[in-house]
């Protein structure tokens, strides 16, 4: 093949890497005030959360929704997700984490990267930071801080199956993660994000 020939060859389509939202919980340790509509510079929280994915040029994004759902669709501009409804959220997170798995076949996504609502100290530059790590849909990365790991999650398709048929209560992807520990890319972040979760009355001293 000639240079020229080499040069107007096609390029591979590059991955589709999805983002996942997982913004079902109920605050039960906040009162219940479910976190999605937890104030943030003057709108719910769950915005940031998908201005975060949008802006770290994760496309499509999906959005788990379960407590106070209907509320959260009305308050919230949500335009451009696909959003599904967790009926079992109260559950824990595995459910919603099934359900938002179970809403991305047949997207071609070769990756899903997994947020959490309640971390708004973890911005764009390291999810996109994240989602650098994809290299197959056998990939397996996650945020560090400090060497310890956090979210967010990436998870290759090929590991999908597995991740939902062991996600139950709250324990979300952690037994996929120790059973593949040694294959985990750990991507260290703590220099540009800070992982806190929004959990307790105190925390809400973080959303400003």
């Amino acid at each position: 093949m000639s240079t020229a020939d080499a040069s107007s060859a096609p390029r591979p389509a590059p991955p589709v890497i999805a983002g996942l939202l997982l913004g079902a919980g109920g605050g039960r340790r906040l009162g219940g005030r479910p976190k999605a509509l937890l104030p943030y510079r003057g709108r719910p929280l769950i915005e940031n959360a998908v201005r975060v994915l949008r802006e770290a040029g994760l496309h499509p994004l999906h959005v788990v929704l379960g407590a106070s759902a209907a509320e959260v669709r009305e308050r919230a501009d949500l335009t451009g997700c696909v959003v599904v409804d967790n009926p079992d959220w109260a559950e824990g997170m595995g459910s919603s984490l099934r359900v938002g798995l179970a809403s991305l076949a047949g997207t071609g996504a070769g990756a899903a990267l997994v947020s959490l609502v309640d971390q708004p100290g973890i911005g764009a530059a390291a999810v996109a930071r994240v989602r650098e790590a994809y290299r197959s849909p056998a990939s397996l990365a996650a945020a560090s801080y400090d060497g310890e790991r956090g979210h967010p999650v990436l998870f290759g398709s090929d590991r999908w199956a597995d991740i939902a048929a062991t996600a139950t209560g709250d324990k979300g992807a952690r037994v996929h993660l120790a059973r593949h520990a040694g294959e985990v890319t750990l991507v260290e972040c703590g220099d540009i994000a800070a992982a806190f979760d929004i959990d307790t009355p105190p925390d809400l001293a973080r959303l400003v």
